[in-house]
């Protein structure tokens, strides 16, 4: 069976969004959802919310439970609040389902990451913080990623203020390569950039 194509065509862009192929049968084992959410407050603060879910399709046993198919044994919420320079003035984090009664024991040495800067150096400072036996696999999943969700979510947060800089996503993919046909086009003014030495 061929993909399905769905063409939009805003303004003068045309995309095509291709489906992937029929898979051969198949049946379920393992989901893992993951959320993010940006907020903006009304103190002038923002709150990126994440949250991670993994559930089974049979009875899963691990510890001393066992877990219902579609029951997550994984639920697990971060919410950091920032300022407009990124910096982390709070956080909270909820374990709704764990597997082991430790689990939770990581909750309490979050708050070392109170005052740090989402931007460079972010998962070098998850793992400081949070490294190893000191914090949780799935939270520092959920931590390497919330910075994105806060660059997307915040107004101007990619953005330098000196006008003579490129925004800071320029450079970092494919289609913003700063010798590339997107950069000519949307930023003609950063097209072949490169940084003063």
């Amino acid at each position: 069976m061929k993909p399905l194509l769905f063409i939009f065509t805003p303004i003068s862009y045309l995309f095509i969004a291709i489906m992937l192929s029929s898979p051969e049968s198949r049946s379920p084992l393992h989901t893992r959802e993951i959320t993010f959410q940006g907020y903006a407050r009304e103190d002038g603060l923002w709150d990126i919310e994440a949250h991670l879910r993994d559930f089974k399709f049979q009875p899963f046993t691990t510890g001393q439970k066992t877990w219902e198919p579609g029951e997550a044994f994984h639920d697990m919420w971060v919410r950091i609040t920032v300022d407009t320079e990124l910096v982390i003035q709070a956080i909270e984090v909820a374990m709704d389902s764990h597997p082991h009664p430790e689990c939770p024991q990581v909750i309490p040495p979050m708050d070392a990451l109170i005052g740090a800067r989402l931007g460079k150096g972010w998962r070098k400072t998850i793992n400081e913080h949070l490294g190893g036996i000191k914090g949780c696999t799935h939270l520092r999943e959920l931590l390497s990623n919330i910075a994105t969700a806060a660059f997307q979510s915040i107004p101007g947060a990619l953005f330098d203020p000196d006008d003579n800089k490129p925004p800071l996503y320029l450079g970092t993919c494919k289609s913003w390569d700063f010798d590339g046909p997107v950069v000519l086009r949307v930023y003609p003014k950063f097209y072949k950039w490169k940084p003063a030495i």
